[in-house]
């Protein structure tokens, strides 16, 4: 079912995590089975990760603008959107409250060429709890025109029923057609995993005989990193052959030195280790290398990161607040407590609480997991059928659009 698809989406900077790494996995496979895929961002022509990128991308930002970040707007998106919808079956805009999604709308509106939105946890209420001063200005925002572009847009797309049932506790009015598309990943080479794995502790060559506890993804107050640390520094005195690693990007230099503060606070010395962002290989080789995953999140909407470990086979601590966690605790794929400082402590005093036959087993549910419930290829095929399913719009005449 060969189909032309654009992706939108703020930037192609990996550093911002999932929804480019949706991106990256959605459009590899539909490539794969066929289609013609193309992005569109509000990136500059000049930044690296636009022309390291793998796909077609047309960076569409201005200079001056800030590159991967911000608003994005971009006098030129618009126009260029209008000039080429007719080269593309579908249209799907990735992510809330930047000038990507207001663009598509005011580019496809009132024309027959479909466009979907995927929030990508966006709309998840614990954003209003946790940021009340930004929840005014997103609700000035949602007033003035998100609410439209999920009205207006042919479907809004979710990644579990998790997220969109909180998505309807945020704002009002809230009205557009949804849709629940479950993500996944390509699953990792088996035949590369020895490799990426000797990579990995040829690189951290410390980490040879310990029990890593791993934490992959963006540094940020809402991922409970704090917590984990705290927690983490209780385990470790208990059991010092155990190395907790936090891999990743962060935007912001004071929040790393805080949580650096912490482990120097409550955990034994070379105990914890930043390395920063890994990626390729080097990432998949601690996936490899780890015992377990570890994410006591506040707010998660999907978690790629918690899919490559599945993947991987390796079992995941997470919080309830991770929004693919009921699937995580129906198969047995690792265990899940309350994003509370006493939840990740527990967390962590469960699994150490193993024996070595439970860890084999809940590796054994961990990649089971993976398998039934989070291969790409499903995605990739449920958005096909939906594009299939409004193919009619796309070659219909203008249609009349919603009042606003």
């Amino acid at each position: 079912m060969d189909r032309a698809i654009l992706h939108v989406i703020r930037s192609i900077n990996p550093a911002l995590g999932g929804p480019v790494e949706v991106v990256n996995q959605i459009s590899r496979i539909h490539r794969q089975m066929g289609c013609a895929v193309e992005v569109a961002t509000l990136d500059v022509p000049g930044d690296a990760w636009v022309k390291d990128s793998p796909l077609q991308v047309h960076a569409l930002g201005e200079q001056g603008s800030a590159s991967g970040g911000g608003y994005g707007f971009s006098a030129k998106f618009v126009p260029w959107l209008r000039e080429n919808r007719g080269k593309y079956d579908a249209v799907i805009s990735h992510g809330l409250w930047q000038y990507n999604n207001a663009g598509v709308r005011e580019a496809l509106r009132n024309t027959g060429t479909p466009y979907f939105v995927f929030p990508h946890g966006m709309l998840d209420p614990w954003f209003k709890r946790a940021y009340p001063v930004k929840h005014l200005k997103k609700w000035i925002y949602w007033m003035l025109r998100e609410r439209h572009v999920l009205r207006d847009a042919t479907a809004v797309l979710f990644t579990c029923e998790e997220e969109r049932l909180l998505a309807q506790e945020t704002f009002r009015p809230y009205r557009c057609n949804e849709r629940v598309i479950p993500l996944g990943i390509e699953p990792p080479s088996t035949e590369e995993a020895a490799r990426q794995k000797q990579l990995f502790l040829e690189r951290f060559p410390t980490l040879h005989d310990k029990r890593i506890l791993l934490f992959l993804g963006r540094l940020h107050d809402k991922k409970g990193c704090d917590m984990l640390i705290e927690a983490f520094g209780k385990t470790a005195r208990i059991d010092g052959a155990t190395h907790l690693m936090l891999a990743g990007p962060c935007a912001d230099d004071v929040y790393v030195e805080k949580l650096q503060q912490l482990a120097r606070a409550h955990c034994p010395a070379g105990s914890v280790s930043f390395p920063g962002m890994l990626t390729g290989d080097m990432k998949w080789g601690a996936f490899r290398a780890a015992d377990v995953f570890v994410l006591p999140s506040h707010q998660e909407n999907f978690g790629i990161a918690v899919v490559e470990a599945l993947a991987c086979g390796l079992p995941v601590l997470i919080s309830n607040k991770v929004n693919i966690w009921r699937e995580i605790s129906a198969d047995g794929a690792g265990m899940v407590e309350a994003d509370t400082p006493a939840g990740t402590q527990a967390l962590l005093d469960r699994w150490f609480a193993l024996s070595e036959t439970g860890i084999d087993a809940m590796r054994v549910s961990a990649l089971a997991c993976f398998i039934d419930r989070f291969q790409i290829g499903k995605t990739a095929h449920e958005l096909l059928e939906l594009i299939a399913a409004s193919a009619k719009r796309a070659d219909s005449p203008d249609v009349a659009a919603a009042p606003d």
